[in-house]
């Protein structure tokens, strides 16, 4: 769902690497967030010349249908490794939270550790939740969504952290953030990824414990229903565009580049 009085932007694919040099960040709650929702963005991002990583910030241990919480975890660990190298990031960092207990008390020392992250890899892009999303009913995707937020913005200061400058990682802002939401949200920013489609399913495929948990539950939901793993993915996942925007397949976000708000501090410097 989107609400929307904003102008569209309609990202298409780059030729060559304009954007080498520049580093994202995926940070989501759960290992299935990531193809899911942003398969098609990392893949573009990164054939555009940008490094990228996994931030996870809790353990999975729910998501499965009748397993353990610890075979929950073992599984959804390894099955992230190997999405991580599919979609071509550099890098895994999961936090390790408890899964569906992200809260509040929690959002400060979260937000601490991704201002860690930020600086020692040179962030500059994040993909996440928008933390201004409605109707969201997982603690653990907005918590998420809220410290990545705070986290853009205090990773660029001198006076937070300031052990870290000692440690030789500099503030560094985070201005470009393409955020995601199950629910109504701003959305001014359509990423074509007919390219990488069918690349993108095989994505959400390797998630097969999480897969495999949404799936029966549908079925449970709908009895007598048939369906198989693939047309539920291809249904429930890959969003058809609209004719407007001229490409078969998108996935759309609230992107915010706040490279022009700091323009001004450039400016003075330039001036001095």
């Amino acid at each position: 769902m989107e609400e929307n009085s904003h102008p569209v932007v309609i990202e298409k694919w780059e030729g060559g690497k304009p954007h080498t040099g520049r580093v994202f960040a995926a940070v989501f709650a759960h290992s299935d967030d990531l193809a899911i929702f942003a398969g098609g963005l990392i893949f573009k991002l990164i054939s555009e010349g940008y490094t990228g990583y996994f931030i996870k910030t809790t353990n999975d241990e729910m998501d499965s249908y009748d397993l353990s919480m610890a075979e929950t975890v073992f599984r959804i660990y390894n099955e992230t490794i190997e999405v991580t190298s599919f979609l071509g990031l550099e890098k895994l960092y999961s936090l390790d939270y408890k899964n569906h207990y992200l809260e509040h008390g929690q959002l400060t020392e979260i937000r601490h550790r991704l201002i860690t992250l930020f600086r020692f890899l040179k962030v500059d892009t994040v993909i996440s939740f928008d933390p201004w999303g409605h109707y969201e009913e997982n603690p653990d995707h907005y918590i998420t969504g809220h410290a990545v937020e705070q986290a853009s913005w205090t990773s660029g200061r001198q006076l937070d952290l300031p052990e870290l400058t000692d440690m030789g990682l500099v503030p560094k802002f985070v201005t470009r953030k393409y955020l995601v939401a199950r629910g109504p949200q701003v959305v001014n920013r359509i990423v074509d990824i007919t390219p990488v489609m069918e690349k993108k399913v095989e994505a959400i495929k390797i998630h097969r414990t999480p897969v495999d948990n949404m799936l029966r539950t549908y079925v449970d939901l709908h009895p007598g229903e048939k369906i198989e793993a693939d047309a539920f993915i291809r249904g429930e996942f890959v969003r058809a565009a609209e004719k407007k925007y001229g490409v078969a397949y998108v996935e759309k976000y609230h992107y915010i580049d706040e490279t022009e708000s700091f323009s001004f501090l450039r400016n003075s410097s330039e001036s001095e």
